[in-house]
């Protein structure tokens, strides 16, 4: 067995409060979505502040030119509904512009390799930015706040810029290959043609973020309409054409979100609101259809671990059928930020770029990161998943909450592609089938499941239990650390049963939080 490269033990604090919480990737995000909750705020209010301002904290993640699904379970509300602004291929998308070279790409997705990488980076591989459009969406069937005061607090952050701190220096040195290749992202993410560096002592220095600040002050005042309609829509456009894209003010007027039903999954006397259609949701309930019939000792035993292994490995198996290569891994690409109000509604929203930094394309007239969802369509034409205008993709998204007698009683979700599905679904068992606490099921070690066949285990495992599962085909004995990413980024937040609300983010995330509504009392 290899030695650990790390030596030490890491822990993140929970909170409980008698108002809302807010968990989420970066703590200062998160206090943006608790300052919403402190003005009156419902979850989805503070969700939707954090996102915005993660566009800013975490931009390598998500951010305008993003996509996603939101979960929402409203207070007195008996059923969860879902904000739907998944991607979807722009409509003049021509597929025989992605000729194939013969060659393999495993970048979170083994595809074979398209001619320049043009599904990958670069204009060509955006797909319609619905971000914008679902937090709207959201906000006016749920949210309190007015729109101003949602975006505002994320203008504000973008004009002091983004801190550079070790952590953006190694996100920006992993993705600055293709940065480079476009002028204003070489511009804004490599100063002086490198990745920026925090010095050794003092205080780090701020990256400005292209004219991400103006645009964000302008959709604070003149609304989400602008951006697919206004001045902000005719900038993107306009950039758009210049680097060749096919986005169009057409795809942009037309883009839409969508409300739909939760899909309910019952489990131990507990339903799984997830969002239903292209996510990771339907294989959730597969997964957990599989396990209802087990049972399980009084806490995570290997025989746990074997039945979950098993679950995950056979609905992947008939997840992928039909849908040729996925992908081997999974960057750290995506966010997730679960909200609790005082009143015990509850929001969970994963929202991504697809890849970290996107596309890698900055819009020179907005300071908008491109997604690059065109990657997750499959270049070989003839295929369910192939490239075409238009069309639906599917993801591996999975915000969730869990209800009981009608109320939310908790919500959970993750970032880190395929890996995003066994995190969830673990997180929330360990908390139904074991009883924890969140503090407790965010500190509990995990194995990844992310296909068909092969899982990791994390080295934490008491030795009886990483003994056995090592013993099986496919197994890797893995550290749980910052990077290379191994396991899923998840957090939740959860009503207790004193009428308490608790929150607890991911443990290696470094900038990751949980927290308090200002002014709340544990």
């Amino acid at each position: 067995m290899a030695q650990p490269t790390q030596n030490w033990a890491v822990r993140k604090p929970a909170v409980a409060s008698n108002r809302g919480v807010v968990a989420a990737q970066n703590g200062v995000a998160a206090a943006i979505g608790a300052a919403a909750l402190a003005a009156g705020g419902s979850a989805v209010d503070a969700v939707v502040a954090t996102a915005f301002a993660l566009a800013v904290r975490e931009p390598w993640n998500s951010g305008l030119g993003g996509i996603g699904f939101m979960v929402v379970h409203p207070p007195g509300a008996a059923r969860a509904e879902i904000v739907d602004f998944g991607p979807i291929a722009p409509g003049g998308l021509d597929p025989a512009a992605y000729p194939l070279t013969g060659d393999m790409r495993t970048e979170l997705f083994t595809w074979p390799r398209v001619a320049d990488d043009r599904n990958m980076h670069g204009p060509m591989s955006f797909a319609i930015p619905s971000a914008v459009r679902g937090y709207a969406l959201a906000v006016e069937r749920f949210g309190r706040l007015p729109w101003r005061d949602l975006v505002a607090p994320a203008a504000a952050l973008a004009r002091g810029g983004l801190p550079v701190d070790w952590y953006v220096t190694l996100k920006t040195a992993t993705a600055a290959l293709d940065l480079r290749r476009y002028d204003e992202s070489r511009r804004v993410w490599l100063p002086d043609d490198l990745p920026p560096c925090c010095p050794p002592t003092g205080e780090p220095p701020s990256l400005g973020l292209g004219r991400l600040a103006e645009t964000l002050t302008r959709l604070a005042e003149c609304g989400a309409v602008d951006f697919y309609e206004g001045e902000i829509a005719r900038a993107i456009v306009d950039d758009v054409r210049a680097g060749g894209g096919f986005l169009s003010a057409a795809d942009l007027a037309g883009c839409r979100a969508r409300i739909l039903p939760s899909l309910d999954i019952p489990y131990r006397g507990y339903f799984f609101e997830a969002a239903r259609g292209l996510t990771a949701a339907p294989t959730l309930a597969d997964v957990l259809d599989r396990l209802a019939g087990k049972s399980f000792a009084n806490a995570p035993d290997a025989g746990y671990f074997e039945a979950v292994i098993d679950a995950l490995q056979q609905a992947y198996a008939a997840r992928l059928e039909g849908l040729g290569a996925g992908e081997p891994g999974a960057d750290g690409c995506t966010t997730h930020i679960t909200a609790i109000d005082r009143a015990g509604g509850i929001a969970a929203l994963t929202t991504t770029l697809l890849s970290s930094f996107g596309s890698r394309y900055v819009l020179p007239q907005t300071g908008i990161l491109m997604n690059n969802g065109v990657m997750w369509f499959d270049p070989r034409p003839g295929r369910p998943n192939s490239i075409a205008p238009a069309k639906r993709a599917l993801t591996n998204m999975c915000p969730l909450v869990v209800a009981r007698d009608g109320r939310a009683r908790f919500g959970a979700g993750a970032s880190g592609g395929r890996r995003i599905l066994g995190a969830v679904l673990q997180l929330a068992s360990f908390v139904v089938d074991f009883g924890m606490t969140p503090e407790e099921a965010a500190h509990q070690p995990r194995i990844d499941v992310s296909g068909e066949t092969g899982f990791a285990i994390d080295r934490r495992l008491p030795d009886p239990v990483r003994e056995r599962l090592a013993a099986r085909p496919g197994a890797a004995i893995v550290e749980h650390t910052v990077w290379p990413q191994r396991f899923a980024c998840p957090n939740l937040v959860l009503r207790g049963g004193d009428g308490l609300n608790y929150g607890i983010a991911d443990l290696m995330s470094p900038w990751s939080a949980a927290v308090a509504e200002p002014g709340a009392t544990a």
